[in-house]
């Protein structure tokens, strides 16, 4: 969790009106970023590196390609072998299980960002 300090007020007297309305703005958008502003939805308040807690993804199950599209021609159609055609489905599973890790990786630091 981020820690900020809270800034003191603007001095009023003794300063330019510039001077103070600029500190004033600068001091506000500080607070809104930080979340201590009072804004009532948050929706200014910035991510912080502590508010992500996804860790890195797991190494990739699908590797390489193991089907080759080697197969036979039967009455003049190319008919894939047996073995190349179980390479495929596994080749398939892997990179469909891959896709969904790293969807859920994905889906679970968008709702860490949305807060």
């Amino acid at each position: 969790m981020a820690r900020f300090t809270a800034i003191p007020n603007i001095p009023a007297a003794d300063v330019p009106y510039w001077q103070s309305q600029t500190l004033n703005a600068m001091k506000q958008n500080v607070e809104l970023l930080t979340g201590i502003g009072g804004e009532l939805d948050g929706a200014s308040r910035a991510i912080t590196k502590g508010s992500v807690t996804v860790s890195n993804t797991p190494a990739q199950t699908m590797t390489q390609v193991t089907a080759r599209g080697t197969g036979f021609t039967i009455s003049e159609q190319s008919v894939a072998s047996l073995e190349d055609y179980g390479k495929l489905i596994s080749n398939v599973q892997s990179l469909a299980n891959d896709v969904a890790t790293l969807r859920n990786y994905v889906n679970t630091l968008i709702t860490q960002l949305r807060g």
